[in-house]
């Protein structure tokens, strides 16, 4: 379908609502909408056109190429099709984007972070990479390896921030452009998490910690709704699990039924094979493709093979050795939050 295709009525009801029972997940979807929600979808469309400007380029975030159907519905679902708070939203979703779309959304990542990309995620591994068997691209987040200390050093909570903005409007939004311009049929511009607790511990619950998933889902839940197709949680401790149960009976059995929790690593990898094709899935999560650690590299790596990252915790003088190999070159950068004028001597030799 064209982005700028519009449906009509009866496309928009299409096979009526009743699939809906057996499936929650049509709901609210085009081609099941019902009279209501359809009338509250021209509502919302009317008032778009009328408005134009930030509140249209916004609902359209992720660009034209959605298509006008699926963009608007899917803000409509995040409002349960009440228009009138789908307009609050909307006003509120302008608002919070106001300084990042001022700023074109940080097209550089450095000058968002302030540091390399790179080193953001060897302290927060996170990665867009293959799409699923429902046809939407897959996320991969480690919570678990998360360092707040590595974090605080390289820099600051505002500039996580603005990075999620780059990472939202200049690499997943390209992402799906570039799925609906190799398919036309592609339509669900959404994600596919794999929220990997591996390694979590409740000592790393920290309200720094907290702080920095808090801050960034906040921006999503205003400003790009309905993106989880899925969420599989694995490598879950036992501290989760206990949380889970009670965590999921506040959510309604639409959201709860997009939330899966696996315990441990064989079952996991079981699972993530029979929703992701093998192909596209990184070696290390059971798949045929490169590793996370790789595919981080090959996106932002730039020209360097590997990369070490060490934190040090200086009481006086501390040190950190690095095998450098014969045909290797090196380049070492250091950065620091100490507010003390203490020197910091980097590379007192070299041997290859």
């Amino acid at each position: 379908m064209s982005p700028l295709e519009v449906w009509t009525a009866a496309q928009l009801m299409g096979d009526g609502s009743s699939n809906v029972t057996s499936d929650p997940m049509l709901w609210g979807v085009p081609g099941h909408l019902t009279q209501a929600e359809t009338d509250a979808f021209f509502r919302f469309k009317e008032e778009i056109e009328k408005r134009g400007g930030d509140f249209r380029s916004t609902v359209y975030s992720f660009g034209e190429e959605e298509g006008e159907a699926w963009a608007l519905c899917r803000w409509l679902r995040a409002r349960k099709f009440v228009v009138a708070d789908v307009i609050t939203m909307v006003e509120q979703a302008v608002e919070t984007s106001s300084e990042p779309r001022a700023k074109g959304f940080y097209p550089n990542p450095v000058d968002a972070l302030g540091c390399d990309a790179r080193l953001f995620f060897a302290n927060y591994p996170q990665l867009y990479h293959g799409v699923s068997n429902n046809g939407v691209v897959v996320f991969f987040s480690k919570p678990g390896i998360l360092s707040v200390d590595g974090m605080e050093c390289i820099t600051t909570l505002e500039g996580i921030l603005r990075f999620h903005w780059h990472i939202m409007m200049h690499d997943f939004s390209r992402r799906l452009r570039d799925l609906k311009a190799k398919d036309p049929n592609f339509k669900r511009f959404e994600c596919f998490c794999v929220l990997d607790l591996n390694g979590l511990t409740m000592a790393q619950l920290t309200r720094k910690a907290l702080a920095i998933v808090k801050e960034q889902a906040a921006i999503d839940s205003v400003c790009f709704p309905e993106t989880m197709s899925k969420m599989l949680i694995i490598n879950s401790p036992s501290f989760f699990a206990t949380s889970w149960r009670l965590i999921k009976s506040w959510l309604d059995p639409r959201t709860a039924s997009k939330i899966e929790v696996i315990a441990g690593k064989a079952q996991s990898e079981k699972r993530l094979l029979e929703l992701i094709p093998k192909a596209e899935l990184p070696s290390d999560y059971g798949g045929t493709a490169k590793d996370t650690n790789a595919i981080i590299m090959e996106d932002f790596g730039g020209d360097a093979d590997r990369m070490e990252t060490h934190i040090m915790y200086l009481r006086g003088h501390n040190s950190q050795t690095l095998e450098v190999g014969a045909n290797e070159s090196v380049t070492i950068t250091v950065y620091t939050r100490s507010t003390s004028d203490r020197k910091t001597r980097t590379i007192q030799s070299i041997r290859g």
